[in-house]
């Protein structure tokens, strides 16, 4: 019976505990003015993503920091969104994501740019797991916006396999034809 309860506990622990990564992008102390003076909160601002095409964001607010973080690392693990990467190093096209007046712009990049991304940007793409990427925020600085801007870009991003679906073709239709345009040119010259 004690080795049934242990593995079920065990099972439980995998779960719980996926390979996720977290980052903590902001911390916000905010105060409160009351009869005997003032009361301090902290909201915390947290990406999580397991590196391998899954991110999300969330934030908390507590009295103690460490109680925000948890808060906000909890929300953001049950608000995650999958997103395609070509290669699994980059994204499969340019894309532009809106939040308020936050404006990103992402592009993808050859292999070995690295990650061109300012602050709470570049946090979501190293949660996300991507290696090669260009963007640039336009607009809002704040982490908030610039974060929910950059996820509702990412949520915009398709794959070839998504869209040759979605139109009933091959996904071999759906890719520009690389080898087409040096072979025309040996057939002119």
């Amino acid at each position: 019976m004690a080795e049934r309860d242990n593995r079920r506990g065990n099972r439980r622990d995998r779960d719980e505990t996926p390979e996720f990564a977290d980052r903590l992008v902001a911390i916000n102390r905010v105060s409160k003015t009351v009869k005997g003076g003032k009361r301090f909160g902290f909201a915390a601002l947290v990406v999580v993503g397991d590196q391998k095409g899954r991110v999300g964001f969330g934030k908390g607010k507590a009295k103690e920091v460490p109680e925000a973080i948890r808060k906000a690392t909890e929300q953001a693990k049950r608000q995650m969104v999958r997103v395609p990467l070509r290669e699994g190093r980059t994204l499969h096209h340019d894309v532009e994501g809106r939040h308020g007046a936050g404006k990103v712009v992402m592009r993808t990049a050859p292999e070995g740019t690295g990650i061109i991304a300012g602050g709470p940007m570049r946090a979501v793409f190293e949660m996300l797991g991507v290696k090669d990427v260009v963007s640039k925020s336009i607009g809002s600085q704040n982490p908030y916006n610039m974060i929910r801007a950059t996820i509702d870009g990412l949520k915009k991003e398709a794959s070839p396999r998504s869209v040759a679906q979605r139109r009933g073709k091959k996904v071999a239709d759906i890719l520009p034809k690389r080898d087409e345009a040096p072979a025309a040119a040996e057939a002119e010259a």
